[in-house]
């Protein structure tokens, strides 16, 4: 770092994002992206009409792509607004919801970015331990009287909870923003998107980067109360009013539009991480009970650094955090079928090194 930087910024530790090796040589099963090619609507969308647009500014009030996301889950274009990817959907509610005298509440293990904003932003973190299974006690978080943000499903466990027991913690908090942040829903969670007219506290956020193949367009959705929105888009037109380009919101709205695709490749990413699942225990893995398109798992016979950088070796990028609770752990993206054949046959080779 230069002289010149912020002794504060300088005591921030920034997230360290997954390994992206731009020579293709691995198989990646460690960011989470789906093995998928996007919808073919999606190609169709992003023509070269709409790349000649190029020269001209994007929509910053997003009317086609809110028009179609208002459609699709229920709600009015008030009640919803785009961001850069959901991680500034999420920067834009701390930002909004949070300072120096009211803090952010998460858990110990879950996506480390609310830690590094906290820092970045002088936001006090209230840390909460999961339960020794990793699972998530609602009674944790009853009458805070702080903001709360829960990564449901969460990352990296991919476990669960039901949409009833967040339900509990919006009613225990009727005086605090209770973020859900639904990265993974689409693969076996509960959202929250149908409590939003029940809830005044409630957002929730959500990205086309999983379940929508989308994640090198960036885009993500806050959903809540309309006054809530009106918050956000506050912090939005004060930092950056053209926050989606042309074409992803061209792209966003054909993948909203496509449903048929939409089932059909996160059907087929559950059934392959059921199949993943089965042959990780077969080996005597410890496996979560994942509700996300991503296994954590664990095995006595080799530590997770190790497993992780045999892997590596071999082709294969997973994903491995040094926490202490964790560091015996991997977080495993379901690829195709292909692809996880592939990852049991090199780790057959590994063990039995």
């Amino acid at each position: 770092m230069s002289k010149f930087l912020s002794p504060t910024l300088a005591a921030v530790t920034p997230y360290t994002p997954g390994e992206q090796p731009q020579d293709q040589q691995y198989i990646k099963l460690n960011t989470n992206e789906s093995p998928y090619l996007p919808s073919p609507a999606v190609i169709a969308a992003v023509s070269e009409h709409e790349v000649e647009k190029l020269r001209l500014y994007s929509d910053p009030a997003c009317a086609d792509l809110l028009k179609a996301a208002a459609a699709h889950f229920g709600l009015q274009p008030e009640q919803i607004m785009p961001g850069n990817g959901s991680d500034e959907n999420l920067f834009f509610a701390l930002r909004a919801f949070c300072d120096a005298d009211h803090p952010l509440a998460y858990a110990d293990i879950t996506y480390g970015c609310y830690g590094v904003w906290c820092g970045l932003m002088h936001i006090p973190s209230h840390i909460i331990p999961l339960k020794e299974d990793f699972t998530l006690d609602p009674k944790d978080y009853y009458g805070l009287n702080q903001t709360i943000v829960l990564a449901n499903p969460n990352a990296p466990t991919g476990i669960a909870l039901p949409r009833a027991e967040i339900e509990g913690i919006l009613k225990a908090n009727p005086n605090n923003v209770v973020i859900v942040d639904e990265a993974y829903v689409d693969f076996g969670g509960e959202s929250c998107v149908p409590l939003i007219d029940q809830y005044e506290n409630l957002l929730v956020v959500q990205t086309f980067s999983k379940s929508r193949q989308l994640a090198g367009a960036r885009l993500g959705l806050a959903m809540g109360n309309a006054k809530l929105i009106a918050d956000l888009n506050r912090v939005k037109f004060s930092l950056n009013p053209y926050n989606i380009n042309r074409l992803t919101l061209k792209a966003g709205q054909a993948a909203l539009e496509d449903t048929a695709y939409f089932d059909r490749t996160r059907a087929a990413i559950v059934d392959t991480r059921a199949w993943t699942k089965q042959q990780l225990e077969q080996r005597g893995f410890a496996v979560l009970d994942s509700r996300s398109n991503f296994l954590f798992a664990s095995t006595d016979r080799k530590d997770g650094d190790t497993l992780y950088k045999e892997l590596k070796k071999n082709g294969i990028l997973v994903r491995h955090f040094d926490a202490p609770r964790i560091q015996n752990w991997l977080r495993i993206t379901i690829g195709t079928p292909e692809q996880m054949q592939t990852f049991m046959e090199t780790l057959d080779k590994i063990m039995e090194e």
